[in-house]
């Protein structure tokens, strides 16, 4: 019986939470390789398949085309047959698809293989946080899965250092293919790994749940905890959501919001940075494959350095502070891309003056819309809703990412670079606008204070009324409710560029 169950010495619960931090972080580190090699990649295989720049498109489309069906099928999947063994499948469809993709022998072929490796991504976004968020012990669970986010961003600045060593003789087969190694290896220490308490229960198996609490969390009952998860499980699916609540009042204007910053945050072009950053040098004046691939490589380590500040500033300047002033500088940086371009002055001063404006983008977005988007989705709707508001977002980051990851490479060769930037500082224009008349302040909140405020019309309750049973008010971004909730915030991690 569950009440029976021994629980095992400290230090086997502090390796058992930590390894499984550490081996959902090498998950995040060859996802965002596998993300971004293909900017480096496209460059050489375009040349030997004779690509347009349509057929160049396709390439990287096709991949968020798969994505965006993974993503719907991850929650049935990871239900069905487990948070670990879905982990294990995403692996070693990593590892193959990874392999395949890089012996393709044509782009038939290829597309193929990058559309089944797009629903493995997929999957991943959403299987790969919510496996360490109800894995770790609650102490460590924002810092586990604010580390996976972060992994993220370390994975695409690795293929770029990657993609820089190999450009000397058109490797592309090598860039694609490196990561099926550790995709492979990383199998053996998730098969080890036991599956999540949450999962177990949903299934029924409340022993084996205590177990792998006993072992996880040194900091609860383990037998009194699991009895508490099943009662709120039991209550979730008695209170289930519905699409239909969502575009209904009270919740219509949080629906609005998390769709529209969702659409923002991938059609204002981080995505054209991530996929086609050598071509974009390459325009910018810059010239030889050194320059051309070790240049995005200092870009995403900047970009990395503003990840991680992002996740301790924002608790001191407030989150519309944070979000706004990334935004704006977003804007900024692109006005000045299209001004580049548009006078002329791709040589000299101006192609330097053009890479810190990329710099600087590739760094606001990671600031701004990339470490507070989820952490803006997950307060808005109560818990019968959140996983389904966070898959609308999804759904709609993801349409914005296969437009810009379809259309940018025809953008920049019929209509021109300044012109292409130039639209993507109108996106930016809009999106600043829509986020500074919709999103609130909601630093200091109680969350039961920031539900009513989205069911309220965007009004802030009274404040006198008495704030609703068991909900703290949470103390830092790390433990948002974003990063802290077990199973129904986990989404994709804020700098998932994919999705």
């Amino acid at each position: 019986m569950a009440s029976q169950t021994a629980a095992p010495p400290a230090r086997r619960r502090f390796d058992t939470g930590h390894r499984i931090a550490f081996t959902g972080a090498v998950v995040g580190v060859i996802y965002g390789y596998d993300t971004g090699s293909i900017s480096g990649a496209l460059v050489f295989l375009a040349r030997d398949f004779h690509l347009n720049s349509g057929q160049k498109g396709l390439v990287n489309s096709i991949l968020v085309f798969g994505s965006i069906l993974g993503a719907l099928a991850a929650g049935r999947l990871a239900d069905a047959i487990g948070r670990r063994m879905t982990m294990v499948l995403v692996a070693a469809c990593y590892a193959v698809f990874v392999a395949l993709s890089a012996a393709s022998p044509g782009v038939g072929v290829l597309y193929a293989f990058r559309f089944l490796l797009g629903v493995a991504i997929g999957v991943s976004i959403v299987a790969a946080p919510l496996f360490i968020a109800e894995s770790t012990p609650a102490r460590i669970r924002g810092a586990a899965v604010a580390t996976y986010q972060v992994a993220c961003v370390a994975g695409i600045t690795i293929t770029y250092f990657v993609n820089w060593g190999l450009s000397g003789g058109g490797h592309w087969r090598l860039m694609l293919g490196l990561s099926a190694i550790p995709a492979a290896l990383v199998v053996v220490p998730l098969l080890r790994l036991p599956d999540t308490p949450r999962w177990y229960i949903l299934k029924g198996r409340l022993d084996e749940a205590a177990r792998v609490m006993a072992d996880t969390d040194p900091d609860v009952d383990p037998v009194a905890e699991t009895a508490a998860i099943d009662r709120e499980l039991r209550a979730e699916r008695r209170n289930g959501g519905s699409l239909g609540q969502l575009v209904r009042k009270p919740f219509a204007r949080a629906t609005v919001f998390v769709v529209g910053m969702g659409f923002f945050c991938q059609i204002t072009g981080i995505n054209a940075v991530t996929y086609y950053s050598p071509e974009i040098f390459q325009t910018m004046g810059f010239t030889g494959s050194g320059q051309n691939f070790f240049l995005p490589s200092l870009v995403e380590l900047v970009s990395l350095v503003a990840t991680v500040c992002a996740l301790f500033i924002v608790d001191r300047f407030g989150r519309r502070v944070v979000l706004l002033s990334g935004i704006g500088t977003m804007l900024a940086t692109l006005v000045v891309l299209s001004a580049v371009f548009g006078t002329g002055a791709v040589h000299g001063g101006g192609t330097w003056v053009g890479f810190a404006a990329i710099t600087l983008f590739t760094a606001a977005f990671n600031f701004g819309f990339g470490s507070l988007i989820w952490v803006y989705a997950s307060e808005a709707f109560p818990a019968q809703l959140r996983s389904l508001g966070a898959s609308v977002m999804l759904a709609a980051d993801l349409v914005a990412n296969l437009l810009v990851a379809q259309f940018f490479p025809s953008l920049l060769a019929h209509v021109g670079a300044s012109w292409t930037f130039g639209g993507f500082a109108v996106l930016a224009l809009l999106a600043i606008t829509f986020i500074a008349v919709m999103a609130p302040e909601t630093k200091g909140r109680q969350l039961e204070e920031i539900r009513a405020y989205w069911q309220n019309s965007g009004h802030w309750p009274d404040p006198q009324a008495a704030p609703a049973p068991g909900v703290r008010e949470p103390r830092s971004l790390l433990d948002s409710p974003a990063l802290a909730q077990p199973v129904q915030d986990a989404g994709p991690g804020p700098h998932d560029r994919s999705a």
